[in-house]
């Protein structure tokens, strides 16, 4: 990956965001199994032509700020931390990964996050979820003992004055949340590692135009809607969820005529490193942004 810095800011930021990492034949980390196989390739792929600017990934140096405190501190007996794994699957693909900690008496494992106010209030948990249980799957592979998987985020815009006045808004700074996992958890997570692993294999040697598009979810699309207007009027009556509820409007008066609205991909408009690479952006997101100025 080539680092800009177009805001020329001091050294330091540039070394805090500069990464020497290269890709492993058939090893993948934990966390690029959680994207999409068009992203999980591409990235990789162009890895050195993609660009990034030090001042977009500021919140990289947070991260990275609270991960050095705690790594910097003692473990007590029962723990250990930042153990690095990789674990073969299977057709020569391996896993790779690095647990924050490990505390063989709680027999947990546990993830350090920094993460928005959002993801406590709508409870939007399950990518860190999987990536733990990722992470205890494969340090039960190595022989450790793993029913537990906590997470301990740091909230990076959190405000006092609404921990104030919002009970359902999080008091603190810093929230803690713990999975239980089960059997099944672990039968589940091996599924789809394994599946993750061939779907992989399958599109390795395909061009970039023809990988499989990421799905909705992945690309963070936020739905279309559906406005009802006065026919031949630009401004909407109303703009509705779902295409019933539109419909139903219609039918109650005349002169009325629906407009379709697609949903933003918030994620490659806006947080996808490979997308000038995409020929879905290329077509659709570059040139939603070309029309709107």
């Amino acid at each position: 990956m080539q680092i800009t810095n177009k805001l020329s800011l001091p050294q330091p930021f540039v070394d805090a965001v500069t990464r020497e990492y290269q890709y492993k034949d058939k090893q993948y980390s934990v966390t690029s199994m959680l994207k999409d196989i068009r992203e999980i390739l591409l990235t990789r792929r162009h890895n050195n032509e993609i660009e990034q600017d030090v001042a977009d990934m500021i919140w990289l140096i947070l991260g990275t700020a609270v991960h050095k405190v705690l790594e910097d501190s003692k473990e007590a007996d029962t723990e250990f931390k930042e153990e690095h794994f990789v674990e073969e699957v299977e057709n020569g693909y391996k896993l790779s990964g690095q647990a924050d900690l490990y505390n063989a008496k709680e027999k947990m494992v546990t993830d350090y996050k920094t993460c928005s106010c959002w993801k406590v209030i709508y409870n939007d948990w399950e990518d860190y979820r999987k990536q733990l249980l990722m992470y205890a799957w494969a340090f039960r592979k190595m022989g450790f003992e793993v029913e537990i998987g906590q997470i301990v985020a740091v909230i990076k815009d959190h405000s006092k004055t609404k921990a104030k006045v919002d009970s359902s808004y999080p008091q603190y700074p810093v929230y803690k949340k713990i999975f239980n996992f089960t059997e099944q958890d672990f039968t589940e997570i091996e599924e789809f590692i394994k599946s993750k692993f061939a779907e992989i294999q399958k599109y390795e040697n395909t061009p970039d135009d023809e990988l499989p598009i990421c799905s909705e979810e992945a690309r963070w699309n936020d739905g279309d809607k559906y406005a009802v207007k006065k026919k031949g009027n630009k401004r909407a009556l109303r703009v509705y969820d779902t295409l019933e509820e539109a419909e139903e409007h219609l039918k109650q008066e005349e002169n009325l005529e629906l407009e379709v609205r697609k949903g933003e991909d918030k994620k490659c408009l806006e947080y996808c490193s490979c997308c000038q690479f995409c020929n879905y952006y290329k077509e659709n997101c570059e040139r939603k942004e070309e029309e709107n100025g």
